[in-house]
């Protein structure tokens, strides 16, 4: 019993180590000050004593730091200053609270790495100036700023222009002290020589060919001088830019490319107080190209794709063997996507046949130029002559022809001309379908006439004599073996009463039946004596 208490206690005691040992580790891993909280979502700092002095972050080497979305600061005096480096971890922040602290200074870019955040809390510190440039790039919902000692300045007017979007139950009562210690409401604030930016882009006309050039040019005012960017986003083509101070700026952008069509450029005019922006479209024509064309694809139709791209938007043309395919409802042009310019589509054929295999060919053209391409078609063997493996086709038949076109537009896929069209191929599938109803008709009348045949030739081989009647000229069942045994008197003929007993009809004439007893190898004596001719001798 002693032993077990020993053993016991002893297991207790290294349990006891191991919790505490991975308490230790875990606090350590999350480097969280002794005034806060840490969990794997949260920071919470709300104790004085003895309170934080720098903005709480958590080592390099810490697990998903990337994982916190919210930090509570609160009654921390000695905190006055978030730097750069402070937030550089918590790229996943959506929260932060910073309240009845001695916050005074937020450097500019302190949130440049959390793009997430949209609620931030700076109520009751020591802010007397906060810059628009920290919260540019984000999409704050929340801006909490009261009881903070605010200097009248143009740094600050950004925040009424700011508070006006909101509704008015949700605008702050903010205030600020100008030169002269007098307290004034925000949304009561104007300040001389402080103007918020504007900026306004004059340009040629934006449509250019590709290939060429285009200078952009843009005019900006404000006050204090604003600063004047250009925003290109992934722009293909060479550009280069000339900004300053002044009113104007420009931007001349080189060897347009195809790629650069429906792109957005922006002039961005930026000060103190505010920022404007001015956008354009750029819009590129080009001359059509086919970059995809594949063989058909069997689907709920059968399909041969097809990407297309041009600017302004090219026509469409098929050609089937050469020459200029009509489109109907068995054969058309379908656009499934559109993505400005650039088009993906199918010829789409409704239960093709060996009739439509061959050469089609897809000519695209707009006014700057055009592009065709062929591909081979195989849809079905063609019956009784190949086993459809082996299309075999002359391609050379298709590069013979100087093509005639009617072109359609993307968006109307019917051409009205006379041409080869997908009719005429269904007329000829008519025709053979007529062909072979013809000649399944023809083979079952000649059945019907044979199976007729054998039936009368059946039953006419029972009454070939014309004989019918219930009494026969062998009656005894005995004498079955005779061929006249079935040959019965026809009683119901007009001439059945004459010739006597022993003579048949066949036909309308009753003739005597006599039988040879050497056919059938019996003796006289087996015969009948009823069976005997009149007048002739009969022996005992």
């Amino acid at each position: 019993m002693l032993s077990w208490k020993k053993c016991h206690g002893l297991g207790m005691a290294r349990l006891l180590g191991f919790c505490l040992l991975v308490l230790f580790f875990w606090r350590g891993s999350q480097a969280c000050p002794t005034s806060c909280t840490c969990t794997t979502t949260r920071i919470w700092c709300s104790n004085p004593s003895p309170g934080i002095m720098a903005f709480p972050r958590l080592e390099p080497n810490s697990p998903d730091p990337e994982n916190i979305t919210e930090i509570y600061i609160a009654k921390q005096p000695r905190l006055e200053t978030i730097i750069e480096d402070d937030l550089e971890g918590y790229v996943g922040l959506k929260n932060l609270t910073v309240v009845e602290s001695g916050l005074i200074m937020v450097a500019h870019q302190a949130f440049l790495k959390t793009p997430n955040l949209q609620y931030i809390n700076f109520t009751k510190n020591k802010l007397t100036s906060l810059s628009r440039k920290h919260f540019r790039h984000l999409f704050l919902t929340e801006l909490t700023l009261v009881g903070n000692p605010l200097k009248c300045s143009c740094d600050i007017l950004w925040i009424k222009t700011f508070q006006e979007t909101k509704s008015n139950s949700e605008m702050q009562d903010l205030y600020c002290t100008n030169e002269n210690k007098q307290k004034i409401a925000l949304k009561d604030l104007k300040i001389p020589n402080c103007v918020v930016p504007s900026a306004n882009l004059i340009s040629p006309n934006l449509t250019v060919e590709e290939g060429k050039s285009i200078t952009l040019f843009c005019n900006t005012s404000g006050h204090p001088a604003p600063d004047v960017s250009w925003e290109v986003g992934n722009l293909v083509s060479k550009h280069m830019n000339e900004t300053n101070k002044a009113s104007s700026a420009s931007l001349k952008i080189t060897n347009i490319s195809s790629d650069d069509s429906g792109k957005q450029i922006s002039c961005v005019a930026e000060n103190i107080v505010g920022e404007a922006q001015d956008t354009v479209n750029l819009t590129v024509h080009f001359a059509p190209t086919i970059t995809f064309l594949e063989s058909p694809t069997s689907d709920h139709h059968w399909c041969i794709p097809f990407t297309v791209k041009g600017n302004p938007k090219p026509t469409l043309q098929w050609f089937y063997q050469g020459a200029i395919l009509n489109e109907s409802k068995y054969i058309c042009t379908k656009i499934h996507v559109t993505n400005h310019t650039e088009y993906h589509g199918c010829l789409q054929l409704d239960n093709p046949t060996h009739m439509n295999n061959g050469v089609y060919t897809l000519m695209a053209k707009n006014e700057y130029g055009k592009d065709e391409k062929w591909v081979q078609a195989h849809f079905m063997g063609r019956p009784g002559i190949d086993d459809g493996t082996d299309p075999n086709y002359d391609i050379d038949l298709y590069g013979g022809y100087d093509y005639e076109t009617t072109p359609n537009d993307i968006g109307d896929t019917t051409n009205k001309s006379n041409q080869i069209t997908s009719t005429d191929v269904s007329n000829r599938e008519n025709e053979d379908s007529i062909t072979v109803y013809v000649v399944v008709g023809i083979a079952a009348l000649v059945c019907t006439g044979l199976v007729i045949m054998l039936i009368i030739l059946k039953f006419g081989r029972h009454s070939k004599f014309g004989m019918k009647g219930p009494s026969s000229v062998i009656s005894n069942d005995d004498d079955s073996a005779s061929p006249l045994h079935h040959i019965s008197n026809g009683s119901n003929t007009p001439s059945s009463s004459e010739g006597g007993p022993d003579a048949v009809i066949i036909g309308m004439t009753k003739i005597p039946v006599i039988e040879n007893p050497q056919y059938f190898g019996i003796t006289n004596s087996q015969l009948k004596p009823d069976t005997w001719p009149r007048g002739s001798p009969k022996t005992a």
